[in-house]
């Protein structure tokens, strides 16, 4: 299996457990088959689109490819007739959404850096990719995106594309720059995950007082 094969079935799995997320999420929110169909499809496909409509760069990912919309709407219904599965805390959303963070940040990091050549553009765009979905997401199921929670998310987006971006510059292959990349977000989403961590939050005096 070559890297570019590797890197495919990457994405696939970036797409279906992003599907997941957004199928548990729209569960939470007790919506139709429907519902979670649209949720699934909108946090799967979401990053990459906004990613390749900035960028440029042609069609759309899953216009050229519909396979992607095949394992996204697949996994949407799996998730609805097999929810049970899942328990219904918070932790199966996180844990797959964390996948997805990683794995989209990596294959957005390394789309845009073969499109533009830039590397700070790449990094935004991995960033964006990573996090456009879950906040498409977050956003149709009335919950506040976690990007926006004082929780470690878009950092650790950060720190995956930035490590994609430098370890390619030192002449790493893109198979290799793509695992160790989504190794880094995962680990720091996932450690947050267990441990709570967040960045410091900003406080004024007023927010003070009514604490």
């Amino acid at each position: 299996m070559n890297s570019v094969q590797i890197i495919h079935l990457l994405d696939l799995f970036g797409v279906a457990v992003f599907a997941v997320s957004g199928a548990l999420a729209a569960g939470r929110k007790r919506m139709d088959i429907f519902g979670v169909v649209v949720l699934g499809l909108v946090t799967a496909l979401g990053g990459g689109t906004l990613r390749d409509t900035l960028l440029d760069s042609g069609p759309v990912f899953w216009i050229n490819h519909p396979v992607y919309l095949l394992v996204a709407v697949v996994f949407s219904l799996l998730t609805f007739f097999a929810v049970w599965i899942f328990t219904s805390h918070k932790l199966g959303l996180l844990i797959s959404d964390a996948f997805g963070l990683a794995i989209f940040t990596a294959i957005g990091t390394a789309t845009a850096l073969i499109t533009t050549d830039s590397k700070s553009v790449a990094i935004i765009m991995g960033v964006m990719t990573g996090t456009a979905g879950g906040m498409m997401r977050d956003v149709l199921s009335a919950e506040v995106p976690l990007i926006l929670q004082r929780e470690i998310y878009a950092t650790a987006a950060l720190c995956g594309s930035f490590v994609y971006v430098t370890i390619k510059s030192l002449g790493f292959q893109d198979t290799a720059c793509i695992i160790i990349s989504v190794s880094v977000t995962l680990l720091i989403r996932l450690a947050a995950i267990h441990w709570g961590l967040s960045l410091p939050v900003l406080q004024s005096e007023e927010a003070v007082g009514k604490n």
